[in-house]
Parts: C-alpha cells; sequence; structure tokens
C-alpha cells in the first residue's frame, strides 16, 4: 500500500544514512588525530590504562632531567677529586723529598702550602647547581624512579651517595662542651684480642664530637650537618687506620644509624697490652678528611717522618672519595639508561593500545564514503516515491 503520510522506504534509507554518517565521523576523528582512543567516550577501560601510562611516562621524563642532574654533579665531585688526588701525590713527592736533611724544607713547606691551597680552592669549586658533595658530611639522595605497585599505589626510588669531605680548613662547629653521652669509657686490650666501641642509635647535631684515644694518641671526630652514626665510625676508622704499629681497626654500616646501633672494632697485634678510651662531647674543632693537611709541617725532622705517614692515608682518603663518586655516577648513568629505554616501550605500549590503524582507516573511509553517497541516492529516491501518486488524480 502507498501511503501520502508515511514513507517507510525514506525512513529506512535515512535510518541507513545516519548510521554511515556516524561511523564515517568516527572514521574522520581517527584520521584527523591519529588515535582509535581518544576520549573516555571512545574506550573507557583502554583511555583509563592509556592515560595512567602517559602519567608514569611524564613522570619518568621529569626522572630523566633529575637523573642529568645527578650524574653531572656527582661527575664534578668525581673529576675534582680525582684531581685533589693528584695534588696530594705532588705533595707526597715534595714530603719524600723532605726526608733528606740536606734539603731546603723550609722551601719545601711553602710549596706544601701552596698545594694545600690548591686543593681548598679545588674543593670550594666543586659545585654543581649549588651541591658540593665535596664539603660536610651526610649522604645526598637523587630521585631514581617511580615504582607502581600492583595495586596501583607509586612509592619514589632513590640512588642514595655519601659526601665526602675534603676540605682541609678547620673550623669550630657547635657550641658549649656539654658531655652528651656521660663520662668516657675505657678499658685495656690485651695482645691479640679486640674491643668493640657502640655508638647508639641517635640523630646527630652539628657540632657533636667523639673522641677515640687508642694507646695515647687521640682520634677526633666533629659530626657536621646531615652526619650519622655510620659518618662518626667510618671517618674515625679512617684516622685510626695505619696511624698505630699492630693496630687494626673495622667499623660497621647499619641501614638505620638512627635506630640501629654503630660499631668501631678495634684490634690489637702490637705485642703488649694498650689503653682505649671514648668519649662524646658537643662543640669541636672539625676539619675535612684532608684536616690532616692543616697541622703537616716538614721543617723538621720529626715533623717530615710523620708527614710521611699521614700523606698515605690522606691520598687514601682521596682514592676512596674518587672512587666512590665514580660508582656512584655510573649507577646514575645506567639508571638514565634504563629510563630512557623504559620510556620509549611505555610509548610503544600506549600507541599500541590508542593509535589507529592509518591503512585499516584510510580503507574504511572510501568504503563509508561510497556508502554515504549511495544512501543519499537511494534517500532521493524514496523521497521520490509519493510523487508517483500524483499522476492517479490525472
Amino acid at each position: 500500500m502507498s501511503s501520502l503520510l508515511t514513507n517507510d522506504s525514506a525512513m529506512v534509507a535515512l535510518t541507513t544514512l545516519r548510521g554511515i554518517n556516524k561511523n564515517l565521523s568516527t572514521v574522520q576523528a581517527e584520521v584527523s588525530t591519529g588515535k582509535s582512543v581518544n576520549s573516555a567516550r571512545d574506550n573507557a577501560a583502554i583511555w583509563a590504562v592509556s592515560t595512567v601510562m602517559q602519567s608514569d611516562v611524564d613522570g619518568f621524563d621529569s626522572i630523566s632531567e633529575s637523573l642529568g642532574l645527578a650524574s653531572a654533579t656527582v661527575g664534578v665531585a668525581r673529576s675534582a677529586s680525582e684531581s685533589i688526588t693528584d695534588v696530594l701525590g705532588q705533595m707526597k713527592e715534595l714530603i719524600v723529598a723532605a726526608q733528606e736533611s740536606n734539603v731546603d724544607r723550609t722551601k719545601i713547606q711553602t710549596d706544601i702550602g701552596n698545594l694545600r691551597d690548591q686543593i681548598d680552592s679545588i674543593v670550594n669549586a666543586a659545585q654543581f647547581s649549588g651541591l658540593n658533595l665535596l664539603k660536610g658530611g651526610g649522604a645526598v639522595d637523587f630521585l631514581a624512579s617511580l615504582d607502581r605497585g600492583s595495586d596501583g599505589t607509586v612509592t619514589a626510588s632513590d640512588i642514595s651517595t655519601n659526601k665526602y669531605d675534603l676540605s682541609t680548613t678547620l673550623q669550630v662547629v657547635g657550641s658549649g662542651a656539654a658531655t652528651i653521652t656521660g663520662a668516657a669509657s675505657s678499658a685495656t686490650i690485651a695482645d691479640a684480642a679486640t674491643e668493640t666501641v657502640d655508638y647508639t642509635a641517635a640523630a646527630l647535631t652539628e657540632g657533636e664530637s667523639f673522641t677515640v684515644t687508642v694507646a695515647g694518641t687521640d682520634f677526633e671526630y666533629v659530626a657536621r650537618d646531615g652526619d650519622t652514626m655510620n659518618d662518626v665510625v667510618r671517618q674515625l676508622a679512617s684516622r685510626i687506620h695505619g696511624a698505630i704499629d699492630g693496630v687494626t681497626v673495622a667499623y660497621s654500616v647499619v641501614d638505620d644509624p638512627e635506630t640501629e646501633d654503630s660499631f668501631l672494632s678495634i684490634t690489637n697485634n702490637t705485642g703488649a697490652s694498650i689503653t682505649l678510651t671514648e668519649a662524646t662531647a658537643s662543640g669541636g674543632t672539625a676539619g675535612g678528611d684532608l684536616g690532616a693537611l692543616s697541622t703537616i709541617d716538614v721543617t723538621t725532622d720529626a715533623g717530615a717522618v710523620a708527614a710521611l705517614t699521614d700523606i698515605e692515608d690522606l691520598i687514601q682518603a682521596g682514592i676512596d672519595a674518587a672512587a666512590a663518586f665514580g660508582s656512584a655516577q655510573k649507577r646514575v648513568d645506567i639508571q638514565s639508561e634504563f629510563v630512557t629505554t623504559l620510556m620509549d616501550n611505555m610509548k610503544v605500549g600506549i600507541g599500541a593500545l590508542t593509535d589507529a590503524d592509518m591503512e585499516e582507516a584510510s580503507a574504511r573511509l572510501q568504503s563509508l564514503q561510497v556508502q554515504q553517497q549511495l544512501g543519499i541516492q537511494a534517500l532521493s529516491i524514496a523521497n521520490q516515491r509519493p510523487q508517483a501518486l500524483l499522476s492517479l488524480f490525472r
């Protein structure tokens, strides 16, 4: 039955054309944006996953910049430590020359003083973006990664490197001389025996002084801002190491020196009993790992002999610092390369989820354009059907 009020053929053609136009709009959006999932409306699940991954990529991009800054900072410290070690080697040559009594030790002492000043110049210049790893104590943390757990929680992980204070100048830090942990304790170490000094876990403040007296020789370290008990035992062990024939020293490094005790172990192999005394107080004269340079004096026979022993420990301090910074820089560089590779892989993954297949989209676009033209023709023909009814009334 032909109806003037209802054109079934036109309604079917119109519905078909609307579907074609909707699909054509979707394909055109894919072609123009390059994405098959461009918003949450396209595919909420895929969009949510890709958005989280993209936020991680953006975060890792910032981490990559942070690691670049870390590498440069540690690299400056490493290079400066190596230069300082070279200067200490030149100083050793002068000290060896001073062992002869028929040389002008005064001039040699002047040269040593100039080299010491050069070390201070290197230390003061060894900063990058305001951070100097060759001054002060404690550790510095560099942001290295963002770790996302299975429950979606994100935690930051760091690469930590210790500072190595290679300054030679002495300074008074802290104030007063009040005892911190009570009276000094003492012990006698028999030959072939070991005595351990227990440093109770605690947070340190600048100026706290730690003294260990072994066989009548004082070894002192004054904590600087940022120091931990790990720094204290390491620094004391460095000062005791090699200073007394037959006495060896070891120390413990704990994960959290504010909750775990640190230990300094003294072993006696001198052939006789020796005394050990340890004390702590606040306020004191602090020097860097090369603070002993300020007391080197080769103008006398005794001073020249003592300087030869001291310079070996000082060179070792420079070597230890350079090696530690070199290791830290290598780790930072490896992490930086990993982060770059990780970002590339994550971008590939995001693309696989959201990018449009342009070959498929092109083929679909051509097909839908043809369908659209045919749909328009079909709708035009259907709209002309009511005009045929006019012939019945002629």
